[in-house]
């Protein structure tokens, strides 16, 4: 069964006005924040507070009276004056630093339960892509993760040598809280591996067939999370130009859900206001994976989501040629350095590794119009925690 379209409604009527305060990443300032919280997301907001060292200092139905002084509950301390000598001030936290990595490892995978498979692609389109969940319940530690982060799935039997096969790594598809908000399962965006060897014969990837073959209710060892490459900036009001292309769309998918699914911005006290500018590319309509809520996000959210599809069988580019993801950043060239140039933007870029360098072919051509050098403008990128690639 397919996943429903994204729905602009599911706002619970019950919320809480939630006053913290913490230090600013980056800055050493201490900074006191207010959110809007759902009840549903009360513990995944007092977990994420809690472990970024923030203190929460007030909880109140929303609707009351917000306090406006940080001490306003007995419970809570008073926070400590603000100091401007650098050297009596924290030293700022890592970005990421409280992300989890490798709670399950091969030895001792995590026994996930496959609770749903279903196909991406639709009729006329080429290959074969499953969308599958996993249940993480009962896990001990909980196997918890982060948009933008992958999982190792170690599949069934054994290899030619008569060894248990290796781990692959995925990308997460689905936000911290899954696919029903109940912070319980994890999903993947898997295509079927098929290529014919120097023989001729057909060979199917022993991991990814193992995967979109698999029924509900099978078992699955499964190991991580790991990676801190792909993780979204905490800032409310950065923009992200994502570039992405098949399965790549899965680190995307987690980004836009957290930020325009409203339970998901409800439970997370996180309210994108930047802007998400997504290009997909793909070689068929059909291929085009979540599309219907890339659109829905599109309509309900037009000054903060913009959405470029790259279709190359169905589209040509300016040169008469196919239409790649590559040719639609340099149609709109000056409008992505025009973005860049705002340290509050960051790119991210998933996909095959075969996209690589026709995105920097185009970087480096629209750089050029601008007199800039893209060879050395994208370490400075990457430098920032800025530019943003997983490719494989």
């Amino acid at each position: 069964m397919q996943v429903p379209n994204a729905t602009a409604g599911g706002t619970s009527s019950s919320l809480f006005t939630i006053v913290a305060s913490g230090i600013q990443a980056g800055s050493g300032s201490s900074v006191t924040r207010t959110y809007r919280v759902a009840m549903e997301g009360l513990n995944t907001i007092y977990k994420r507070l809690s472990a970024s060292g923030a203190k929460i200092l007030s909880v109140s139905p929303a609707g009351e009276n917000t306090p406006t002084a940080p001490a306003t509950t007995s419970s809570a301390p008073a926070p400590k004056a603000v100091t401007t000598t650098p050297a009596s001030a924290p030293a700022p936290k890592k970005p990421h630093a409280n992300v989890p990595v490798n709670t399950y490892k091969p030895k001792t995978p995590f026994m996930g339960t496959v609770t749903e498979n279903y196909a991406l692609v639709h009729e006329g389109g080429i290959g074969r892509v499953q969308h599958i969940t996993f249940d993480l319940s009962g896990g001990d530690p909980q196997l918890e993760y982060v948009e933008g982060q992958s999982i190792g799935i170690i599949p069934e039997g054994e290899d030619a040598k008569g060894k248990p096969h290796k781990l692959r790594l995925y990308s997460i598809a689905s936000t911290r809280h899954g696919d029903d908000l109940k912070d319980n399962t994890v999903s993947l965006c898997v295509r079927q591996l098929e290529y014919k060897n120097d023989a001729g014969d057909q060979i199917y990837g022993v991991c990814s067939t193992f995967l979109c073959d698999i029924e509900p209710g099978s078992k699955v060892k499964i190991t991580g999370p790991v990676g801190k490459e792909m993780l979204l900036p905490e800032d409310e009001d950065a923009n992200i130009i994502m570039l992405a292309t098949g399965t790549g769309i899965a680190p995307m998918r987690t980004y836009l859900r957290r930020m325009f699914e409203p339970r998901e911005r409800d439970a997370n006290g996180w309210t994108f206001r930047g802007k998400a500018w997504l290009f997909m590319g793909a070689p068929k309509t059909p291929n085009l994976l979540y599309d219907a809520d890339f659109e829905h996000y599109e309509r309900e959210f037009p000054d903060n989501f913009r959405y470029t599809k790259a279709i190359s069988r169905e589209q040509q580019n300016a040169k008469g040629g196919r239409m790649y993801i590559q040719d639609r950043v340099l149609e709109h060239a000056d409008e992505i350095f025009s973005m860049i140039e705002n340290p509050k933007t960051h790119v991210y870029m998933c996909g095959l590794r075969g996209m690589e360098p026709g995105i920097d072919e185009a970087m480096s051509a629209a750089a050029a119009a601008k007199g800039l050098d893209w060879s050395e403008l994208r370490p400075q990128l990457k430098k920032a925690d800025r530019w943003h690639v997983e490719t494989y």
